[in-house]
C-alpha cells in the first residue's frame, strides 16, 4: 500500500511538471508556469501568511465556505496598494473546478487597488468544489512581490444570485463605535465589545476599558484612529455609489413589509443577498430576516441617502448561514436603533450621529452585533451592547 501511494504521488508530480512544459510550449512564459506550479504546491489560505511584505488579508468566499452562489464574484483584499497590471495578469488570480480545469473570467480592481475581483464568464457549476489561487507574481506599487502564494477552496450551492462583494472596512473592522469630530457617550451599564475610536480627539464620556469597553482599546486622535477613519470613509464612498443589481425599496419607511418584486422575488420581510436602495429614509417596525440561502459568504447591503431608524423591539434575524459581518447599512444621514431592539450589521452614517437607544434590564437589552461609524457623535444608552462581529 505504501508503495502504491508513493507511485500515486510520483505520477501526480509528473503531471504537474508536464503541465508546466505544456503551458510554456503554448506561449506562456516559463516563469509564469513555474509560478502556477508553486501556487499549487506551496500555498496557504488568505489571512494566514506571517512573512513580512504585502499579503492577501482576506477573501470572499473564504477557505472552506459552502453553499456559495453560482453567480459569486470572488474577491480578495490586499494589505497594500497593488500594481494593477501584475494582479490582473491572467496567470496571477485564477480559478479551477474540481477537475482541475481553469474557469474563464475577468480580474478587475477597485480604484484604490487594494481589492481584486474575479468575475467568472458564466455561472459556476452547482455543488462543485472550486480552488482559487493568487501567485506571488502580484506586486505592490513599490515592486515588492506578495510574501506568500495563496490557494483556497469553496463549494457552490444551487443559488444563482449575483452576489455583492463585501465592503472593505480596512483597519476599521476592529472598531465597535467611532465618532468623527464629536464625542462618544457610553452610558452606565452599556458595553462596547471591541475598539472605540475618535478623530479628531474628543470627549469619550464614561469610556472605561474593562467596564464599558471590553476586548478593545480606545484610540482618541491617534494615528490608528486616523487610519481607521480614513478606511471607513473610503468604504462609505465606495459602497454608497454601488448600483449594479440594486433592488429599489418601494416602501422604505417599513422594510419589514413587502416591497416591490425585484430580481425574481419579492423582498420583505425576508431578504436574499443583494443590494437594496432607497433615496428616502429606511426604517422597520417588526422583524426582517436576512436569508443567505446556505452561502456563508453572502453579502447584504442597504443604502439610503437619508436616515436609518429602527423601532422598539424590532429585530434583524439571520438565517441560512447569514453573518453579521457581511451586512452593511450605508446611511447618508443619522441612524437611530430602537429601544430593546436586536440589530445586525455595520452602520456607516456619513454625515450625522448614531444613537443606540436603551434596553430594559434584565430583558430585553438592546443588542447590536456590528459596528457603528458616525460622521458625528455616537451615543450608546444604558443596557445596550455593541459587539464587533467575529471575523
Amino acid at each position: 500500500m505504501k508503495r502504491f501511494k508513493t507511485q500515486q504521488v510520483y505520477i501526480a508530480f509528473m503531471m504537474l511538471i508536464l503541465s508546466v512544459f505544456f503551458i510554456t510550449g503554448c506561449g506562456g512564459s516559463g516563469n509564469d508556469a513555474l509560478l502556477l506550479l508553486e501556487a499549487e504546491s506551496g500555498s496557504i489560505a488568505p489571512g494566514t501568511c506571517t512573512d513580512a511584505g504585502p499579503a492577501v488579508t482576506s477573501s470572499n468566499p473564504k477557505d472552506g465556505d459552502t453553499g456559495v452562489s453560482r453567480g459569486k464574484v470572488i474577491t480578495v483584499t490586499f494589505s497594500d496598494e497593488m500594481n494593477l497590471a501584475t494582479v490582473t495578469d491572467p496567470l496571477t488570480f485564477t480559478l479551477k473546478d474540481s477537475g482541475g480545469a481553469f474557469v474563464g473570467g475577468t480580474v478587475t480592481m477597485n480604484t484604490a487597488h487594494t481589492i481584486a475581483y474575479f468575475t467568472p464568464d458564466s455561472l459556476l457549476d452547482a455543488n462543485t468544489v472550486y480552488n482559487a489561487t493568487i501567485t506571488n507574481a502580484a506586486k505592490d506599487i513599490g515592486g515588492t512581490s506578495l510574501s506568500c502564494t495563496y490557494r483556497w477552496e469553496f463549494t457552490t450551492g444551487t443559488s444563482t444570485a449575483a452576489g455583492q462583494a463585501p465592503v472593505n472596512l480596512g483597519t476599521a473592522s476592529t472598531y465597535g463605535v467611532f465618532a468623527s469630530a464629536a464625542s462618544i457617550t457610553l452610558a452606565v451599564n452599556s458595553l462596547v465589545n471591541g475598539n472605540v475610536g475618535l478623530n479628531p480627539a474628543g470627549a469619550c464620556n464614561n469610556c472605561v476599558v474593562g467596564t464599558t469597553v471590553k476586548n478593545g482599546v480606545i484610540e482618541n486622535g491617534t494615528p490608528a484612529a486616523i487610519q481607521a477613519q480614513t478606511d471607513f470613509k473610503a468604504a462609505y464612498n465606495e459602497a454608497s455609489v454601488r448600483a449594479t443589481g440594486a433592488c429599489a425599496l418601494s416602501s422604505p419607511s417599513d422594510i419589514s413589509a413587502a416591497q416591490a418584486a425585484c430580481n425574481g422575488f419579492t423582498p420583505g420581510p425576508t431578504y436574499r443577498p443583494g443590494l437594496y436602495r432607497a433615496s428616502a429614509s429606511i426604517g422597520f417596525t417588526g422583524t426582517i430576516t436576512l436569508d443567505a440561502q446556505g452561502d456563508a459568504s453572502a453579502v447584504f447591503i442597504f443604502q439610503t441617502d437619508v436616515a436609518l431608524t429602527t423601532a422598539s423591539d424590532s429585530i434583524v434575524a439571520l438565517t441560512g448561514g447569514a453573518q453579521a459581518k457581511n451586512v452593511f447599512w450605508i446611511v447618508g444621514s443619522a441612524a437611530t436603533l430602537g429601544v430593546s431592539s436586536t440589530f445586525k450589521g455595520t452602520v456607516i452614517a456619513n454625515a450625522a450621529a448614531i444613537t443606540v437607544l436603551n434596553g430594559v434590564s434584565p430583558a430585553q437589552l438592546t443588542d447590536v452585533e456590528g459596528r457603528l461609524f458616525a460622521g458625528a457623535a455616537v451615543t450608546v444608552d444604558q443596557f445596550a451592547t455593541v459587539y464587533v462581529p467575529v471575523p
